[in-house]
């Protein structure tokens, strides 16, 4: 009798390792725009915390002190509504220009693609081109691949260090920063947010990558639903294309379409597609595959476009620019503008009316309500008022619902420049007011009117008045 055989067992990983992306260099019309994108966006990064603005730093978020400085605009925690109409805002863009163009943002203006950009470029200075950097990666470690690998490195981790210290830059006053950094003075929450968003840049667009795009962004998976076959992405045309064959400048290969299968198209690709099977998830629209398949176009001769910016109607029914131009005015496109233009419109409108202070009001809980001399019935508030300008404003303040009811103590008080100050008032009614109302809570009304300046303003803000039994 046979002895029985042992089970076999299979180990089944659950993360497929995938082989790193090389993404070859390339040049041409779209590699030159992203570099435009990556100068621009670059700039104003780094550069706007340096900007200044009536002897301040002109954008600032200033947590510490709850004031948001962006130019002229003095915001407070209470201005919260305009950070969520500027977010509504930035989604209606963003699923305008999706239903037009795509992923062009992913392609040219995403952090993710402008740090990779950085990251790539320091790459090939340090260990080459992509077959340079394929045979490093097989070789063994020797004095000249550690000083290849660690001098990228170096690089990455200072170009990542300064992105996080600019970050930092905006919530803390950046030239105060600037000096704390030669003595390593950093506060506790400076050194963890400069540490954390260094590590995050270098991270992500030093090893992550591609990966970041493909699972980890959102914005991959929910394009679909603002896709239409009039959507612009970059495309492959199968008709021109196909059958795939070898051919060169000087003959033509029977029967044969124009792709030459020379696989430059996936070689140069960050994502590593093939972009010769379709629209893909992956494919962030940085057109460098059409770069690429142009040099090859230019070199045997033939008409640029193989691959090219074009919608999925245009491909298949062979559109000029003309045809595809006068489908971009399609319903979801002309729904997508409207509430564009329309919250636009309510942001910009509602910062340019807005009331250029704050008032908050609060009882003074100690002591609900009192008699005071001659009989008269008190109740104390403290009122907080928040100046958004940066001058010195005088205020007044008043109050109004119940007969005879006036404030007891001082109603006029200065703020200084983007200051917020609380004044203690008392407010009192007369005996017959008293003796005529119920007891309990009645309603009233502080009103605060800024005096003493050319476009004047006023705020009223609802309290109640305590009378006792």
């Amino acid at each position: 009798m046979s002895e029985p055989k042992e089970p076999v067992v299979k180990v089944v990983s659950l993360y497929a390792k995938e082989p790193t992306i090389h993404a070859r260099s390339v040049r041409g019309l779209y590699d030159s725009w992203r570099w435009v994108f990556v100068a621009l966006t670059q700039l104003v990064f780094y550069g706007l915390p340096w900007l200044t603005w009536n002897g301040r730093q002109a954008v600032l978020f200033d947590l510490a002190s709850r004031r948001f400085y962006i130019g002229g605009l003095v915001l407070y925690p209470q201005d919260f509504i305009y950070l969520t109409g500027l977010l509504v805002l930035s989604a209606c863009l963003l699923f305008f220009v999706t239903a037009i163009a795509g992923r062009v943002w992913c392609g040219y203006a995403c952090p993710q693609t402008v740090y990779t950009e950085i990251f790539m470029w320091v790459e090939r200075r340090f260990e080459g081109d992509r077959s340079a950097r394929l045979r490093l990666d097989a070789s063994r470690w020797t004095r000249d691949k550690l000083l290849r690998r660690g001098g990228k490195h170096a690089v990455w981790i200072v170009l990542a260090l300064w992105t996080g210290f600019s970050f930092v830059g905006y919530f803390t006053p950046i030239r105060s920063l600037w000096k704390e950094a030669f003595t390593l003075d950093f506060g506790p929450w400076e050194w963890f947010w400069v540490n954390f968003y260094a590590l995050a840049t270098w991270g992500n667009a030093g090893f992550m990558r591609e990966q970041v795009c493909k699972y980890m962004c959102p914005y991959a998976r929910f394009q679909s639903a603002m896709f239409d076959r009039d959507t612009l992405i970059v495309g492959y045309d199968p008709k021109r294309g196909e059958p795939r064959g070898p051919r060169t400048r000087h003959t033509e290969a029977s029967g044969a379409g124009d792709c030459i299968d020379c696989s430059l198209c996936v070689q140069v690709c960050p994502t590593g597609i093939d972009i010769r099977r379709g629209l893909q998830y992956e494919c962030i629209g940085c057109a460098a595959c059409i770069d690429a398949c142009d040099g090859v176009m230019d070199k045997l001769e033939q008409p640029r476009g193989l691959i090219r910016y074009a919608t999925e109607n245009a491909i298949e029914q062979g559109w000029g620019r003309a045809q595809i131009l006068r489908h971009v005015l399609r319903p979801r496109v002309l729904i997508y503008a409207s509430a564009l233009l329309l919250i636009g419109g309510l942001v910009i409108g509602s910062i340019a009316l807005r009331t250029p202070f704050k008032v908050d009001v609060l009882r003074d809980r100690a002591a609900l309500a009192r008699i005071v001399e001659h009989g008269h019935v008190e109740n104390v508030y403290r009122l907080q008022i928040m100046n958004a300008t940066e001058s010195t404003q005088h205020y007044r303040i008043g109050a109004e619902g119940l007969n005879g009811l006036a404030i007891a103590s001082s109603s006029e008080l200065d703020v200084g420049p983007a200051e917020a100050r609380w004044i203690t008032l008392r407010v009192q009614v007369p005996p017959q007011t008293a003796a005529a109302q119920s007891p309990g809570a009645h309603p009233i009304h502080f009103v605060v009117d800024r005096v003493d300046a050319a476009a004047r303003g006023r705020i009223v803000e609802k309290s109640t008045f305590v009378l006792p039994r």
